[in-house]
């Protein structure tokens, strides 16, 4: 038995949607909270503002503000992810890595905010990092390819019946006599 286009996008189009089921689920639910990590402080602090102008203190004083906050478990720059300098704020933001953002004033190395950072940790979960270190590739990256031919199957069964009906309307014109 011979098998056309239309049989084999439709046998795509079912079997790819259940393989990429979960981690379309997983992408997606996660990239909704992403879309609101600037507004919802629960998932990333908000940006305070510190005294102004150029950072002036040393790197030492930013160390010193951050172990002076338990929740950071910060005793040393080796507990220290990364720092992220905002001149125009005022603000260096210092993540360790217990998931605490520690958020120093760059003039006068005061601390203005600690809060919880989760955006880090919805990100690894969107890109599949967060499950295994090559789910991200062997899991998540074809199940991305797998989606994209699920769109293109899923235009080509669209466009099945619009097309049929398109070529029908135009041989049914060109059949008819003009009066």
């Amino acid at each position: 038995m011979k098998r056309g286009l239309s049989w084999w996008m439709r046998t795509l189009h079912r079997h790819g949607g259940i393989a990429v089921a979960m981690p379309f689920l997983v992408v997606l639910g996660s990239g909704m909270l992403l879309q609101w990590k600037k507004e919802a402080e629960w998932i990333q602090p908000p940006e305070r503002r510190g005294a102004g102008g150029p950072p002036s203190i040393p790197f030492a004083a930013i160390l010193e503000a951050a172990r002076g906050v338990p929740e950071a478990c910060i005793s040393d720059w080796e507990d220290i992810e990364r720092l992220d300098v905002r001149p125009g704020l005022g603000v260096v933001k210092v993540w360790g890595g217990s998931g605490v953002e520690v958020q120093v004033d760059t003039a006068t190395g005061g601390v203005l905010q600690v809060m919880r950072r989760r955006s880090d940790l919805i990100e690894s979960i969107h890109d599949g990092s967060w499950f295994h270190a090559r789910a991200k590739h062997w899991v998540f990256f074809p199940a991305a390819l797998v989606l994209s031919l699920l769109w293109l199957s899923g235009l080509y069964l669209w466009w099945l019946p619009h097309g049929a009906r398109r070529g029908r309307g135009a041989a049914a014109t060109r059949g008819s006599i003009p009066a």
